[in-house]
């Protein structure tokens, strides 16, 4: 059976400049894992180059197997890609219930199944984006990722800025939505405390390379080795 993602060797940055260097990874179908590390190191910079925002220099991504060479960011999309932003990014002068209509294609994930997910946007389907709270903007950006029917979801950094009680409520929800098994999970997450706990198998990066692939337990089991992988002192 295909991977659902897989990058091999991949080098990719903005412009001339490269940010990634012989990253290969690969994720089964209905896997999740974390990706952890510094700031700048390069992990926002690996869900772009899946999504085509930056510029490949070498290596390949594919997505169920197929080459997403020259293929545009929409049609990415359109192939079984969702992405929660750093910056969420929901459209601000629309309703909750306008923002899932945008991006909503036939599948398991509709409006009702993401409200079970997060009651608090079934209470306001009718509030402007710019009306909710940081965290139901949060809860909004990955409620219109998951309507769209990936196969693959990335997300990068659903928990920052975010109060530490709701910060607990969306690990809840991200552990649920790692149980699912046809869906594929790429956390992007500065917590190490939440990315550990979410998935089995973490992968720290270090100045655009994976420097651990790995048991998830492990890392927790040993907070000296996580705090030098991640560059912690």
């Amino acid at each position: 059976m295909a991977e659902a993602l897989a990058l091999r060797h991949v080098s990719a940055g903005y412009g001339d400049t490269v940010v990634l260097e012989d990253v290969s990874l690969a994720l089964e179908a209905g896997e999740s894992i974390s990706v952890i590390g510094r700031n700048g190191v390069g992990k926002s910079t690996l869900l772009a180059t899946v999504m085509g925002h930056t510029t490949l220099h070498g290596g390949e991504v594919l997505l169920g197997g197929a080459s997403l060479a020259r293929v545009p960011v929409f049609r990415r999309a359109r192939s079984g890609l969702g992405f929660v932003p750093q910056e969420r990014e929901i459209f601000p002068s629309l309703t909750v219930r306008e923002n899932l209509a945008v991006g909503a294609r036939p599948g398991p994930w509709t409006a009702e199944r993401v409200f079970d997910l997060f009651p608090n946007l079934g209470a306001r389907l009718s509030h402007a984006g710019s009306l909710l709270s940081g965290g139901e903007q949060q809860m909004l950006s990955i409620a219109r990722a998951l309507v769209t029917n990936p196969s693959v979801l990335l997300m990068d950094e659903p928990t920052e800025g975010l109060a530490p009680v709701i910060v607990e409520a969306l690990a809840a929800v991200l552990a649920r939505l790692s149980a699912e098994d046809a869906l594929s999970i790429v956390l992007v997450e500065q917590n190490s405390r939440v990315a550990l706990a979410f998935s089995a198998r973490t992968v720290v990066m270090d100045k655009g390379r994976i420097v651990y692939d790995g048991a998830s337990a492990a890392l927790a089991a040993d907070p000296e080795r996580l705090a030098k992988l991640i560059g912690v002192e």
